[in-house]
C-alpha cells in the first residue's frame, strides 16, 4: 500500500493512495491466499473523505454520497494479486463505448488526447483474434510518478504511470500489452510464479499480434528488435548459465517471485510462443488455438503442461510429427535450458525501419570517423521513437566512446534530443554520463530535477555512481530528495552509499509519518543488477 502526500502528486492538492499486489504483496492489504493458483470473486466497502475518488479492479461499483461510502464487486474469480485500489483527486472522461480514462485534473486533457478512440480500436482487434472481452469495462487510471512500475493489468482498471504519457509509442505498447493480459494472465493465469511466462510470454505475443493488425508488421518488428536487443543485453549482464534465464524458474523458499521478474519472462517466453505459432504454418491457425485455449481455461489457473497438451491436441498432425521432441528445439529444453531463446522470430518485415538505425550506428562506430557529414544529415526528429531508442541503446552498449565521437554526437544531435520524450532523453543522458561528457552534464541535472519516477531516476543515479560523478549525483539528490517518494529515496540512498560511509540521515519531515510506511517489493525487482537491466526490465507488468 503506497501512501502519498499531496506533494508527491501532480496537482499537489490532495493525498493519494494506491495498491500494487503483484506478485505477493496483497497479503499486506487483506487476508488472502496470496497465490495465483487460487481465484475467487470479491466485494469491498471503502469509506473515503469528501473529494477523494475511490476506484477498484471490480466489475460493479456504487457510491453513497451522504455516507462517503463506495461499494465494489468483482463478479468473476480473480487471483489475489489482481485486487487493486486507488484513491485520490481523480476525474474522468469517456474515451470509447466501454472505456474511460481517470487522471488528476491537470493531466486529464493529455490523457484524453492520447487515448480517445484508441482503446476501443485495440480491444476490437484483440477480440477478433482471441474472442470476446469478458470483463465488461476497460478503464485506465494514470497514477503519480511514484507508481513503482510502468503498468499493471488490474482487470477492468489498468494502472499506468503518468510519466509515460509523453512517450506516445511506449504508451501504445504498454496499454496494448495490458489489454492482452485481459485474456492471458487475467482470464487464464499461471498457477505458479515459477511459470510467469505463461502470462507474460503469451501476453507479449498477443500484444504483437494486435499491433500487427493495427499498426502493421514493420512497426511490430521494430519494437520486437528493440526488446530482443534488451534481452541480449541482459543476457550479457547476468551470464548465459544464470538460472533466472529459464522459463521454468525454481523458486527457493523465502524468495520473492518479483525478484525473478526479468526480460526472459517476457521475451524468451514470447520467442517460445512465436515458435509454437510457426509450427502451425499460419499465425491465424495459432490464433484459433489460443481462442480455444482461453475458452477452455478461462477463470482458472494453468501450468505449462496444460498449454502444451492443449496445443498438441488441437493440432494432431503436429503431435504425430513429434514436434515436442524436435532435436535442439524440444519443448522441455525451451522450458528448462538456461541461456538465450532456442529460436528467434524473423524480423525482416521491419527492415525499412531497422536498416536506417543500423546504417547510422555503423557510420558513428566505424574508424576512422570520416562520415560525420553523412551522419549529421540524418534528422532524428523524423524517426519513430523506437528507432531512436534502438540507435541510442546501441551507442550506450558501446560506451565509453572515443572523445571525438561523443563530441560530434553532441554537436549533431543534442539539441534535437532535447525536445524529445523522456524515453529518448534518458538514453542520451546515460551516454553523456558514461562518457564523462561534461559540456552536457547540466542537462542531466535538469532532467533529474524534474523527474520523480524510478524508471527515469535509478538508471542515471546508477551510472553516475559507477563512474567519476558520484559527488555530482549526491549534490543533485540532496537538492531533490523531498520531491521523491520515501521508497525511491531509500533506493537512491543505497546506490549513493555504495563504497562510501553511510549517508547522513535524511530529513523526513515532508513525509506523512501518520501513514503506514510500508516498503514493498516492486513487481520489477530492485535487486536486479545494473542500470542497463533496470532500465530494460522496467517496461510493464
Amino acid at each position: 500500500i503506497w501512501w502519498l502526500d499531496p506533494e508527491l502528486t501532480y496537482g499537489n492538492a490532495k493525498p493519494f493512495v494506491f495498491t500494487q499486489g503483484h506478485s505477493v504483496c496483497n497479503r499486506s492489504f487483506f487476508p488472502c491466499f496470496d497465490t495465483p493458483a487460487v481465484k475467487c470473486t470479491y466485494s469491498a466497502t471503502v469509506k473515503a473523505p469528501a473529494g477523494i475518488q475511490v476506484l477498484m479492479s471490480a466489475t460493479q461499483s456504487t457510491y453513497l454520497e451522504e455516507e462517503g461510502v463506495y461499494q465494489f464487486y468483482m463478479e468473476y474469480p480473480v487471483p489475489a494479486y489482481l485486487v487493486a485500489l486507488v484513491a485520490g483527486d481523480l476525474t474522468h472522461a469517456d474515451i470509447g463505448p466501454r472505456s474511460r480514462v481517470w487522471a488528476e485534473p491537470c493531466l486529464l486533457p493529455t490523457a484524453i488526447s492520447k487515448l480517445s478512440g484508441m482503446v476501443e480500436r485495440w480491444l476490437t482487434a484483440a477480440e477478433s483474434l482471441y474472442g470476446p472481452y469478458i470483463w465488461g469495462r476497460y478503464d485506465i487510471v494514470f497514477l503519480p510518478p511514484s507508481f513503482p512500475i510502468v503498468a499493471m493489468e488490474n482487470p477492468c482498471l489498468t494502472f499506468i504511470i503518468s510519466s509515460i504519457l509523453e512517450s506516445d509509442e511506449f504508451l501504445i505498447i504498454d496499454v496494448i500489452h495490458e489489454v492482452a493480459h485481459s485474456w492471458f494472465g487475467n482470464a487464464v493465469t499461471n498457477a505458479t510464479w515459477e511459470e510467469m511466462w505463461l502470462s507474460e510470454g503469451l501476453a507479449t505475443y498477443a500484444q504483437r499480434r494486435i499491433t500487427t493488425e493495427t499498426y502493421g508488421a514493420a512497426f511490430t518488428c521494430l519494437e520486437t528488435a528493440f526488446r530482443l536487443d534488451a534481452l541480449h543485453r541482459q543476457m550479457k549482464l547476468l551470464g548465459e548459465d544464470n538460472p533466472v534465464s529459464k522459463l521454468q524458474v525454481k523458486l527457493e523458499p523465502g524468495v520473492n517471485p518479483s525478484n525473478l521478474m526479468n526480460l526472459f519472462t517476457y521475451e524468451k517466453g514470447y520467442c517460445f510462443v512465436y515458435y509454437l505459432s510457426q509450427l502451425c504454418g499460419d499465425p491465424r491457425h495459432f490464433d484459433s488455438f489460443l481462442r480455444a485455449y482461453i475458452e477452455k481455461y478461462k477463470f482458472t489457473s494453468v501450468v505449462a503442461q496444460d498449454l502444451l497438451d492443449s496445443f498438441l491436441n488441437f493440432f494432431p498432425e503436429l503431435k504425430e510429427q513429434c514436434v515436442e521432441s524436435k532435436a535442439g528445439l524440444e519443448f522441455e529444453r525451451w522450458l528448462n535450458a538456461t541461456g538465450p531463446p532456442l529460436a528467434e522470430p524473423d524480423l525482416s518485415q521491419g527492415s525499412s525501419l531497422t536498416r536506417p538505425v543500423e546504417s547510422l550506428f555503423k557510420l558513428w562506430t566505424t574508424e576512422p570517423l570520416d562520415s560525420v557529414a553523412a551522419a549529421s544529415s540524418v534528422d532524428l526528429t523524423k524517426w519513430r521513437t523506437f528507432q531512436t531508442v534502438l540507435f541510442l541503446d546501441r551507442l550506450l552498449d558501446g560506451s565509453p566512446l572515443p572523445h571525438e565521437v561523443i563530441k560530434k554526437l553532441s554537436e549533431c544531435y543534442s539539441s534535437q534530443l532535447d525536445s524529445m520524450n523522456a524515453e529518448i532523453r534518458i538514453r542520451w543522458l546515460q551516454i553523456v554520463v558514461r562518457n564523462d561528457y561534461y559540456p552536457d552534464l547540466y542537462k542531466v541535472r535538469r532532467f533529474l530535477e524534474n523527474q520523480m519516477s524510478r524508471m527515469y531516476t535509478i538508471p542515471l543515479y546508477e551510472d553516475l555512481c559507477t563512474g567519476t560523478l558520484k559527488s555530482f549525483a549526491l549534490e543533485i539528490f540532496y537538492q531533490t530528495q523531498n520531491q521523491l517518494h520515501p521508497n525511491l529515496r531509500k533506493t537512491i540512498q543505497q546506490i549513493l552509499s555504495q563504497g562510501l560511509n553511510p549517508l547522513p540521515a535524511i530529513d523526513t519531515t515532508a513525509v506523512n509519518t501518520d501513514a503506514p510506511a510500508m516498503v514493498l517489493e516492486d513487481k520489477v525487482s530492485e535487486a536486479t543488477n545494473g542500470a542497463i537491466s533496470l532500465r530494460d526490465v522496467n517496461v510493464s507488468a
